[in-house]
């Protein structure tokens, strides 16, 4: 899978996806247009007819002809529709904003606490991060809908720094490690090919289109206990039957735009969920990992179904039909599951999985059937000094051409990263792990691997760290032995563990605590590749995930970034060697792939230890296109790679750019040199 032709796929559906929801909103507009030419008829008729009756000389006419096209009554009615279909779809993706966790908590989402002791619990974080530090994906919050029986799960949010992924508590319980990975695997691929955005979008524009129908109710709601005189005083009983009339016409057209916008959700939807499955079955290797989840929701009674009433507004979200499809099938947003399971395995005959207990649904409720488990309860738990340039450390494997085949690795999955990133799990001391799941000792672990070895400037160190609390510098005692142990490759990993932990850290904490960091970083006067990447990840992470919509498109030609690039290519050259003869070849190299502005790019030696420089230079690229994100992270893998060899803290380095970027860079197995 290629994560940026993936990415520009997404894309064009999102183009699409406008497209058909400018068709629709034209309907919606013609059909309010038509309910309200026909509702004013009936009112001027009404009004003739009670004229008449009472025989008053001033009567309006109730000859005139019947005008269906009135230009000024088209207007009033397009503004107003446009209005209320524009003001709820903003609305709810203001909602959105906050990230993948605003869509769990809406139907009923439990965040799984890191440190859980709930053994299933425990299994589904550990298929997450092994998916997650594979991928270079910052590890998602996992939550777990414990209202609901059925097999499903989902995965959500703005980028990748904010994602979630959600499944049912049928999901934990029904299925085993294997189907669980298959699972998880469909979801990272939504998570890598940009789904999650578009999702969102869907979302927001499909309760756009129902807010009319929201607004009829309401009107018919205000209605209730109205009384209208008999002996007619006034205008009342017209004037009630008028607004009477609107409120039904606007709930039918409520519920007729948002019959269209089911269908806008399913045809964007199906196609893509065999290539979500393709992709899991890439990953894993394992068929018989997603056709086994498959056959499962075939053979239970409850199947995919969701209980909780606001799944449908996002139904295609999940893994597998989560509401009934009508029919004709027409709402249908996941392709039947037979056609699902013989995409994977062609001699699929037809039979589903057989529960050892059969429960007739139709008669008996999830609650009296048993197949609602008690909610689970979670187990508590001035200016920069330059940067230093490369030393020689271990190589990452493959070392002549690792960052290029790394570049070329971003989205993807392949049994051999995935069997890499348990082997990066494994190695790490029980310990570390435990420490990484809990808010406190999550940020002392952090800490921890920024100590220097010098005694002086360890002593400092530590009094920096004692101001995070009381028990700050016990945990790092405990922490210290598996500390010293744990080698270089595994450190980025380590941190990535952390990330879902320290997510949950009140902001009135989280600011002292990158404060420390800082402090840490700058205690002896310099800053190493890995210092800085650990720092740019984890404050760039926590920072998107906090607030996901500040990752906007800004720049879309590279004549706009031109000094940026220049920056970013000139630290890199700088940093990954300590012959200044070396840099201005290797920055050389990596202009060289990108020919439209090359002869504009020039190494700098001023601004290859410039910090400042380099992160202005990263933030103003981060709101810059694909394309030119693609581009900018090829020419630095070719100038890290120019003297034949990738060390680990300049691949350390790498993987900062490209997550300053929100571009998940998998990590690489290392050998010693």
């Amino acid at each position: 899978m290629d994560f940026f032709e993936a990415q520009a796929r997404a894309k064009k559906r999102t183009s699409r996806l406008v497209l058909l929801f400018i068709l629709a909103v034209i309907g919606t507009i013609i059909a309010m247009y038509a309910a309200a030419v026909i509702g004013l008829d009936q009112a001027r008729q009404h009004r003739a007819h009670r004229y008449s009756q009472y025989d008053y000389a001033a009567a309006p006419s109730s000859g005139a002809g019947f005008d269906w096209w009135q230009p000024r009554l088209f207007a009033e009615v397009a503004l107003a529709t446009l209005a209320i279909v524009g003001l709820g779809s903003l609305y709810k993706w203001s909602e959105f904003s906050a990230g993948g966790k605003a869509v769990a908590e809406s139907v009923g989402g439990r965040r799984v606490d890191p440190s859980t002791r709930d053994l299933k619990e425990r299994q589904l974080l550990n298929v997450v991060e092994e998916m997650a530090i594979a991928s270079g994906v910052p590890v998602p919050a996992v939550y777990v809908l414990d209202e609901e029986p059925a097999i499903n799960a989902f995965a959500a949010g703005l980028t990748t720094h904010d994602a979630v992924v959600t499944v049912t508590r049928g999901t934990l319980e029904k299925l085993n490690r294997d189907e669980l990975q298959g699972v998880v695997g469909h979801e990272f691929s939504h998570i890598l090919n940009g789904d999650m955005r578009l999702n969102l979008r869907i979302a927001a524009i499909i309760f756009g289109i129902l807010v009319l129908g929201l607004v009829g109710r309401g009107i018919l709601w205000s209605l209730r206990g109205t009384r209208v005189s008999s002996r007619g005083r006034g205008n009342s009983g017209g004037t009630v039957a008028v607004i009477l009339v609107v409120g039904l016409a606007l709930i039918v057209i409520g519920y007729v735009g948002y019959f269209f916008g089911r269908l806008i959700q399913a045809a964007v939807s199906r196609q893509r969920e065999f290539l979500a499955d393709a992709s899991s079955v890439q990953f894993t290797r394992n068929p018989a990992g997603i056709t086994g989840a498959l056959k499962k929701i075939g053979g239970y009674a409850l199947g995919s179904t969701m209980a909780h009433n606001q799944s449908a507004a996002i139904g295609h979200f999940f893994f597998a039909q989560a509401f009934g499809s009508g029919i004709t099938g027409l709402w249908a947003t996941h392709p039947p599951l037979a056609d699902r399971i013989r995409a994977v395995e062609p001699t699929f005959d037809g039979k589903f999985f057989e529960p050892p207990e059969v429960v007739d649904v139709d008669r008996q409720s999830f609650v009296g059937a048993g197949l609602v488990p008690p909610r689970a309860t979670a187990v508590p738990a001035g200016s920069p000094p330059p940067l230093t340039p490369a030393t020689p450390m271990p190589a990452v494997a493959g070392s002549s051409r690792a960052a290029t085949t790394a570049i070329a690795a971003i989205g993807s999955l392949t049994p051999a990263q995935i069997a890499n990133a348990q082997l990066l799990l494994d190695a790490t001391p029980p310990r570390l792990r435990s420490a990484a799941q809990t808010t406190a000792e999550a940020r002392v672990l952090i800490c921890g691997l920024l100590l220097d070895g010098s005694d002086e400037v360890r002593t400092r160190q530590r009094e920096m760290i004692a101001r995070l609390g009381a028990d700050a510098l016990h945990i790092l005692d405990e922490l210290q032995p598996d500390l010293q142990q744990i080698r270089e490759e595994h450190r980025l990993p380590l941190l990535q563990l952390t990330l879902p932990a320290l997510r949950l850290v009140p902001s009135t904490a989280l600011q002292p605590f990158l404060a420390v960091l800082d402090d840490l970083i700058r205690a002896d006067n310099q800053i190493s590749p890995f210092e800085y990447a650990l720092q740019r990840i984890l404050t760039n992470t926590l920072n998107l995930s906090r607030a996901p919509r500040a990752a906007v498109v800004q720049y879309y030609s590279l004549n706009a970034v031109v000094p940026e690039i220049a920056v970013v290519l000139s630290v890199l050259a700088g940093a990954s060697t300590s012959d200044s003869a070396v840099a201005p070849p290797a920055f050389a190299a990596g202009a060289a792939q990108i020919k439209l502005i090359e002869s504009q790019l020039q190494f700098s030696a001023t601004s290859a230890t410039d910090l400042a420089a380099f992160d202005q230079a990263l933030d103003k690229l981060a709101s810059a296109s694909l394309p030119i994100k693609q581009r900018t992270l090829v020419a630095a893998a070719h100038v890290v790679q120019y003297d034949g060899q990738v060390l680990i803290t300049e691949f350390e380095l790498l993987r900062a750019v490209a997550a300053a970027l929100d571009i998940p860079m998998p990590p690489l197995a290392v050998v010693a040199s």
